[in-house]
């Protein structure tokens, strides 16, 4: 896979509007020092091919490095090879977008914090948007990050297409995915084990005595949805248990609508004795549902993600819990090692989940419910 090694002159040829005061490169008869951008135009190539033939790579085309010679000789460019090799620690102006779905979702609050405390180190600036699950948005908010020159981005992906981030790469722009998995690009992504925890909880409710489970799903469309909803069904398979569309709702974008769905559930004539909340804002709606018919006592119920206050209700919430700083703190890690120069094959790093029992998630079905 391809990869940018431009990123630090690239910063230099634009800061500021225009080029710093000892920038090693020569003026033009226009006194304006010509830039590396100037460079790439002039010999028809990318700017992460003007750096990599000006530091001699040799997996460069000898015709390619020719013709940016011969650019560098025509526009009287000199490189500052002490600018190039700086790192981006030390580069004040640097920045990243960061686009979630939602960054009011406690999730995405607790990303943001750990790819921040990675960049803070850095010096460098992290900048956050919301795309509510809209491809067009996150496009748009994409689109904006780099107008404003951020020099990396990191994105959870709402699209269903990432090839047009194609040629921003190759200009040197840094690179991450989170928590899924991108289409049609083959970049580095950081995100849990989906499947696994979903799994997880269904077996921790299987091995209470629960067969009939039913189950709160967000939007299928949604890559770590669809996953759960797999690992689910896994579960179940693997323990024998028929899996029931009747004890399912999905397409649940938010916790009002997972009220209304565990109510419905709790509401039929063969009801659930147990409950799996795919999601942190579902799981919510779920508390609700149960609360508001006083079966939080007799329904037992796990949910995906930790939420806030979870050891303080009554009973506390069993969650499998993902561990977004870790997430961040890996993601951004990956996008800063691309921004220092690795070139090396797309990186998939898919962290555990742990299940957290508190007190929902062991209420026994009531006798003569199991069967």
């Amino acid at each position: 896979m391809k990869r940018h090694s431009e990123t630090f002159s690239k910063q230099s040829d634009h800061a500021g509007g225009g080029p710093a005061a000892g920038d090693g490169r020569a003026s033009g008869a226009n006194g304006r020092r010509p830039t590396m951008r100037e460079v790439a135009a002039v010999a028809g190539v990318s700017l992460s091919t003007v750096s990599r033939a000006l530091s001699a790579d040799p997996k460069v085309d000898p015709k390619l490095a020719e013709r940016v010679h011969a650019a560098v000789a025509m526009l009287g460019y000199r490189r500052d090879l002490t600018a190039t090799t700086l790192r981006r620690a030390d580069r004040l102006s640097a920045s990243v977008g960061l686009v979630f779905d939602d960054v009011a979702n406690p999730f995405h609050a607790t990303l943001h914090r750990g790819i921040e405390d990675v960049a803070r180190a850095r010096g460098v600036l992290a900048f956050a948007g919301s795309s509510d699950e809209d491809g067009e948005r996150e496009r748009d908010l994409v689109q904006a990050f780099l107008s404003r020159r951020v020099d990396g981005l990191v994105i959870v992906p709402a699209g269903a297409d990432h090839s047009y981030l194609l040629r921003d790469r190759e200009a040197g722009v840094g690179l991450v995915f989170v928590d899924r998995p991108p289409a049609f690009i083959d970049a580095d992504v950081v995100l849990s084990d989906h499947a696994g925890g979903a799994r997880a909880a269904t077996e921790h409710l299987l091995g209470g005595g629960h067969v009939r489970i039913g189950y709160l799903g967000d939007r299928q469309r949604i890559a770590s949805a669809a996953e759960r909803l797999r690992g689910h069904r896994e579960a179940l398979a693997a323990q024998g248990v028929a899996f029931d569309p009747a004890l399912v709702r999905l397409e649940l974008h938010d916790s009002a609508m997972a009220r209304e769905a565990a109510l419905e559930l709790l509401d039929g004539d063969d009801p659930p004795t147990a409950v799996f909340a795919a999601q942190n804002l579902i799981t919510i709606g779920a508390v609700e549902a149960l609360r508001a018919r006083g079966a939080q006592h007799h329904v037992a119920l796990v949910g995906f993600d930790d939420i806030t206050l979870a050891d303080a209700v009554d009973p506390g919430l069993t969650v499998v819990a993902q561990d977004p700083r870790a997430i961040g703190r890996a993601a951004a890690e990956l996008l800063f090692a691309r921004l220092d120069g690795d070139a090396g094959p797309s990186r998939r790093i898919e962290l555990p989940t742990t299940l957290v029992p508190r007190g929902s998630g062991e209420i026994a079905p009531a006798p003569g419910t199991a069967r």
